[in-house]
């Protein structure tokens, strides 16, 4: 391989790439997203400076069903973030996220330091319950389950598209090859062309187990604030650098 092919390259490994050059298009992208409030202590810890905690401290925990996405095929993804602030503008920030096929989990912690590990997350309609479970090396660790569509926001779906285009951040930590810090990033995105096909909020649960390589539940439920299930067209586009922590 010459200088440019190298360079040309979109992924290791180059001769079979993890994943093509982006922007990437997700399509009838389907969520259920839990909020609730959390141990104050518990999500300070979770959060890097600058950010600052919801004043409630508000967390959610989401199931991602993703049928068709550009590169990354289809698969599914489970996870937990935190109701935000950076610098006073509200964000959503990501805490860990567990999902079931490699080329989005390579893709999205070298890209935009999505805090992605192996893990099996299944979303799905059991009669009238949509039901998300995530298992990790065959134990369940998570589970949710919500009303199903009890509740439309077929007359809200502007406000419903103005939330999914708020900013997202990401802690991105990338060791160099003596093993210290050569990327301590926060990265910041925007999902753009948004197209919302259906939105609709009503009662969830939420019941998480503790795992020590799997820890979604150091972030303990307090209370429920809500449930909402959406269905999504958007396009991931690549981030900036927000703080460098190594500036």
């Amino acid at each position: 391989m010459t200088r440019d092919d190298i360079l040309q390259a979109t992924s290791m490994p180059p001769f079979s790439p993890s994943y093509p050059r982006g922007p990437y298009r997700f399509v009838r992208r389907e969520y259920l997203i839990i909020t609730y409030e959390t141990d104050p202590v518990a999500l300070r810890r979770a959060l890097p400076e600058p950010l600052e905690p919801h004043p409630d401290n508000l967390v959610f925990y989401e199931w991602m069903k993703m049928p068709d996405s550009s590169g990354f095929g289809d698969y599914q993804e489970s996870g937990t973030g935190a109701l935000a602030t950076y610098h006073g503008e509200p964000c959503n920030f990501s805490i860990q996220m567990y999902l079931d096929d490699e080329p989005p989990i390579t893709a999205g912690r070298e890209i935009w330091g999505f805090p992605k590990k192996w893990g099996q997350p299944r979303l799905e309609l059991r009669k009238d319950t949509l039901t998300g479970t995530l298992y990790y090396d065959e134990e369940r660790v998570a589970m949710g389950t919500m009303t199903y569509k009890h509740k439309s926001l077929n007359g809200d779906l502007p406000r419903v598209k103005e939330g999914l285009a708020k900013l997202n951040v990401n802690l991105k930590l990338i060791p160099d090859v003596d093993g210290g810090p050569k990327i301590a990033q926060l990265v910041g995105y925007r999902l753009e062309d948004i197209t919302v096909h259906g939105a609709w909020d009503g009662e969830g649960r939420l019941d998480l187990i503790p795992h020590v390589n799997c820890r979604v539940a150091d972030l303990p439920v307090r209370r429920i604030v809500g449930a909402r299930h959406m269905i999504v067209d958007f396009t991931l586009p690549f981030g900036q650098v927000l703080h460098d922590y190594l500036a």
